[in-house]
C-alpha cells in the first residue's frame, strides 16, 4: 500500500514538473519538406517522438519473434547434421582402424561436409585410400583437408611425408620435411621423420648436422647420438677417402668430430688409412702413436706395425710400450715387422716366435715361414708354412668333404663316361 501511494505522489510530482515546463518553457518543431511544413509545438511532437520509438520498438520485437522460429530450426537443422556427421566419422574411423579400407574412405568422405572436424575426416580419408593403392584420391583427399581447415599445414605436410615414406618415396618425402622444416623450426616429429628419411637414403651429410638439433630437443638418448654419429662419420670418411687426392674433406670431417668419437678405433683406423692413401703417412704415424698412449687397441697396433714412415723411430716407440706390455701378441708381431724394415733379422725372428708363443697365429706362422726362407733355412720355412695352413684351415666353416673312397669312385665313374662317349662314337 505505501509503494502505491509513494508511486502515485511520484507520478503527480514527475507531471507537476513537466507541467510547469510547458508553461514556462514555450517552443515549437517546423518541420518543412518542398511546399509542405508542418507546425507543432515543441512539448507535443517531444511526446509524438516517445510514442514512436515506443511503437518501433514493439515492431521490431514483433518481427524478431516471428524470425526466431526460422532460425532455431536452422540451428536445430545444423546440429542434427553435425549429429549425424559426427556418428558417421566415428564408424569410418572403426573402419580405418579394423583394415576396411574402402567403406572407411567412404563413410569419411561423406560426412566431412557437415562435420565439425573436416580435417580429421580428410586426413582419415586420405590414409585409407593409401592403404587400397588408390595415391590420386589420396592426394585430392589432402587437398581437401588443406581448404577445409586454416593453419593445418603442419598437420597434412607430415601426413603427406608419412605417406611418401609408406611408399617408397624418400626423396619426395625429404622435401616435405624440408620444407616444413623452414617454416616450423625444431619441430620434434619433423626432425623425427628427417632423421628416418635421411638414414633410409644414407644421406649421412643430412644425418650428421642432424643429430646436434635432435640431442638438444631431447629426442634421442646419449647412445643412440653416439651410435648415430659414429655411422654417420664413419660413411662419410669411407665416402670421401675414394677419392685420395681430396684429404681436405676428410681432415674437416675429422676436425668437425666430437672429440669423444676421436677414441673410436673403427675411425682412427679408417681415418690412417685415408691418410696413407693421400700420401701422408707421417701424419698417419702421429696420429696412431697419439691415440695408442691414451687408448690401447690390438686393431691400432696392427696398423701402426704396417706403417713405414721412420722404420728405427717407429721400433723404438713399439719397444717402449713393449716395456709395459711384454706379452702383448699383436706388439710382438708389430716389432718384429719393424725390425724387418730395419734389417734386423735375428730380432724380427724372435719376435715373431715370442708372439707366436704368446698367441698362435697363422699370420705369425706365414711371417716365420716368409723369413726362414729368406735366410735359407727351407725345412723350417715349410714346417711353418704348414702350421700357417693348418690354422687357415681351422678358421674354415665345417663343410662337408669328399673322402678318398669317393674320390676314386667319382674317378671311375668319369672313366667309364669316357668309354661310354668313344662307343657311342
Amino acid at each position: 500500500m505505501r509503494k502505491l501511494i509513494l508511486l502515485i505522489v511520484a507520478g503527480l510530482a514527475v507531471g507537476a514538473l513537466f507541467g510547469h515546463l510547458m508553461m514556462s518553457v514555450p517552443g515549437y518543431w517546423l518541420i518543412r519538406v518542398g511546399d509542405t511544413s508542418v507546425q507543432t509545438s515543441f512539448w507535443f511532437g517531444l511526446v509524438l517522438l516517445f510514442a514512436a520509438f515506443v511503437a518501433l520498438h514493439f515492431l521490431l520485437r514483433l518481427v524478431g519473434g516471428l524470425l526466431r522460429p526460422v532460425g532455431r530450426f536452422r540451428r536445430w537443422s545444423g546440429r542434427t547434421r553435425n549429429r549425424r556427421a559426427m556418428k558417421h566419422t566415428v564408424r569410418g574411423l572403426v573402419a580405418l582402424t579394423e583394415g576396411r579400407w574402402k567403406k572407411a574412405e567412404k563413410t569419411l568422405s561423406h560426412a566431412a561436409t557437415d562435420s565439425s572436424t573436416p580435417l580429421v575426416n580428410y586426413l582419415s580419408a586420405a590414409l585409407a585410400a593409401h592403404y587400397q593403392g588408390h595415391y590420386e584420391k589420396s592426394q585430392e583427399h589432402l587437398n581437401q583437408a588443406q581448404l577445409s581447415t586454416e593453419g593445418a599445414d603442419a598437420a597434412i605436410g607430415l601426413m603427406q611425408a608419412q605417406l611418401m615414406i609408406d611408399r617408397q618415396q624418400p626423396e619426395e618425402a625429404l622435401a616435405i620435411l624440408n620444407r616444413l622444416d623452414k617454416k616450423l623450426t625444431n619441430h620434434p616429429q619433423v626432425l623425427k621423420m628427417l632423421k628416418q628419411v635421411h638414414l633410409s637414403v644414407n644421406d649421412w651429410e643430412g644425418l650428421r648436422r642432424l643429430i646436434p638439433r635432435l640431442a638438444r630437443q631431447k629426442l634421442i638418448s646419449a647412445a643412440e647420438r653416439e651410435q648415430l654419429e659414429s655411422r654417420a662419420y664413419r660413411e662419410l670418411i669411407i665416402f670421401e677417402a675414394k677419392n685420395p687426392g681430396d684429404i681436405e674433406r676428410v681432415r674437416s670431417l675429422w676436425a668437425d668430430m666430437p672429440d669423444y668419437l676421436r677414441a673410436n678405433t673403427e675411425l682412427v683406423v679408417l681415418y690412417t688409412e685415408a691418410l696413407v692413401q693421400a700420401g701422408e703417412e707421417t701424419i698417419a704415424e702421429r696420429l696412431l702413436s697419439h691415440s695408442l698412449d691414451h687408448h690401447w687397441d690390438a686393431r691400432l697396433v696392427k696398423r701402426y706395425g704396417l706403417l713405414n714412415v721412420d722404420a728405427r723411430r717407429q721400433l723404438a716407440k713399439a719397444e717402449g710400450w713393449l716395456q709395459e706390455r711384454p706379452n702383448d701378441p699383436e706388439l710382438l708381431l708389430a716389432c718384429g715387422r719393424l725390425s724387418l724394415r730395419t734389417g734386423a733379422w735375428s730380432k724380427a725372428q724372435e719376435y715373431f716366435e715370442a708372439s707366436q708363443r704368446q698367441r698362435p697365429s697363422g699370420v705369425v706362422c706365414a711371417e716365420l715361414a716368409r723369413l726362414y726362407s729368406s735366410l735359407g733355412e727351407h725345412q723350417k720355412s715349410q714346417l711353418y708354412y704348414r702350421h700357417s695352413v693348418e690354422m687357415l684351415a681351422k678358421s674354415l666353416p665345417s663343410l662337408p668333404q669328399p673322402s678318398d673312397a669317393q674320390g676314386t669312385d667319382s674317378l671311375a665313374d668319369k672313366a667309364k663316361s669316357k668309354d661310354n662317349g668313344k662307343k657311342s662314337a
